[in-house]
């Protein structure tokens, strides 16, 4: 019961906690940010493209992530649950650009969050010896420098430093004296390091390719900490305890293409490969083990995908402009492993928002982001819970970018 608890809370960096919001104008153009350069914030979808900028840039975002999931028991179909109400805030943080507006190297440091996001079931739900809460915060700090070659490439590369936590909680078939189950909760720090690097293209000025690669980032927790509410007579068994694991975050290959075919608008397309076969096995080890609590090694057989995207940005007036995006984004999830804590499915994203400058070098974005899943009818082998899953999230989100030039 104890293991289960661990291996739940192993796909807390898993496709469903993966959030694509690290630029506003990029949220609002379907997520394609690596082949056209836009500001600042290709220090994440594209180092390369920095070198483009004429010179230094903050900026920053914030969204308002509002999952919701319901569940569905099968095959009567007799109970149902929907997971509590939740605000998630991811932000991101750029400053960036050339040094010398006719210069041809540019640095930068983006702080943003690409996994982030939880989930919360109501305590005495039919799953609950799956999961009742669990909650991931993520940060990744990247130094970045980025070389122009001549008027058509340029080059960057970012050194990335992630650190992570996550709390979850789940209840044990353990009953006291009065009838409440027993429960655990399992808390962890992770840290890992890799690699964003890309490479930007600009044949013409209504023409731009880019192709970005970031690395797999290997989370490791190094002293989580696992804690048990049991009855008395069963405190031996369940102890609290360390353990130790290593979580991968997967590697990311994208290529992009942005076309300008009229001034005011432009085109954007891009596809991300996803290494999340990372996830093939994970293990656990325990500082403290019991014949209940055993270190664990099981099986996730996560499949690699790819996830096509599509933008447009249409220039109203010089100072303002709308944009417009989809996605479809599949799940690596195969069937037998859709747990409650990540009832991950295949999932369509619609997007729209604006950029205004009401002075010079000050621009006020806003996007807002519609995310649904399909229907999955879905088991989940190691606790034997199946159901029905549907996800929908909504992601308002607001930022603005200043030039220093």
């Amino acid at each position: 019961m104890a293991s289960a608890l661990l291996l739940a809370g192993s796909t807390a960096f898993g496709a469903g906690f993966q959030i694509n919001v690290q630029g506003l104008r990029q949220i609002a153009m379907g997520g394609t940010g690596t082949g056209w350069m836009w500001d600042a914030s290709s220090i994440f979808y594209n180092p390369g493209g920095l070198a483009r900028m004429k010179g230094i840039q903050a900026y920053g975002s914030v969204q308002f992530l509002l999952p919701s999931t319901q569940y569905v028991e099968t095959p009567t179909g007799s109970y149902s649950a929907r997971t509590q109400s939740q605000v998630f805030t991811p932000f991101n943080l750029y400053v960036g650009g050339r040094l010398r507006e006719n210069g041809k190297l540019a640095i930068g440091l983006g702080v943003y969050t690409p996994f982030g996001s939880g989930i919360k079931w109501d305590d005495n739900w039919e799953g609950r010896y799956s999961i009742q809460s669990i909650s991931l915060q993520s940060i990744f700090f990247q130094p970045t420098i980025s070389y122009k070659l001549g008027d058509i490439v340029s080059l960057g590369g970012g050194f990335i430093y992630a650190t992570g936590n996550l709390k979850m909680r789940k209840a044990l078939p353990v009953q006291d004296v009065n009838g409440k189950d027993g429960s655990a909760e399992l808390k962890g720090n992770a840290n890992g390091i890799g690699l964003n690097l890309g490479i930007h293209i600009k044949p013409s000025e209504s023409l731009q390719i880019g192709i970005s690669y970031r690395s797999q980032v290997n989370m490791t927790v190094k002293s989580g900490t696992a804690s048990f509410v049991v009855p008395n007579s069963l405190a031996s068994n369940f102890p609290n305890t360390n353990f130790r694991a290593e979580l991968p975050l997967p590697q990311v290959l994208s290529v992009g293409i942005g076309i300008r075919p009229i001034p005011q608008l432009t085109l954007t397309a891009e596809a991300n490969w996803v290494g999340w076969n990372a996830y093939d096995t994970l293990r656990f080890t325990y500082e403290k083990t019991t014949p209940a609590l055993q270190n664990t090694k099981a099986p996730r057989n996560y499949k690699n995908t790819v996830a096509v995207r599509f933008g447009a940005n249409y220039k109203v007036t010089d100072g303002f402009a709308l944009m417009a995006g989809a996605a479809y984004d599949p799940s690596p999830v195969v069937n037998g492993y859709v747990s409650p804590d990540l009832p991950d499915a295949d999932r369509v994203v619609l997007s729209a928002g604006f950029s205004w400058k009401p002075v010079s070098k000050l621009t006020i974005l806003g996007a807002i982001e519609f995310g649904n899943s399909v229907k999955r009818e879905a088991q989940y082998i190691p606790d034997n819970f199946n159901g029905t899953y549907q996800t929908k999230a909504v992601i308002p989100c607001i930022g603005l970018t200043y030039d220093f030039r």
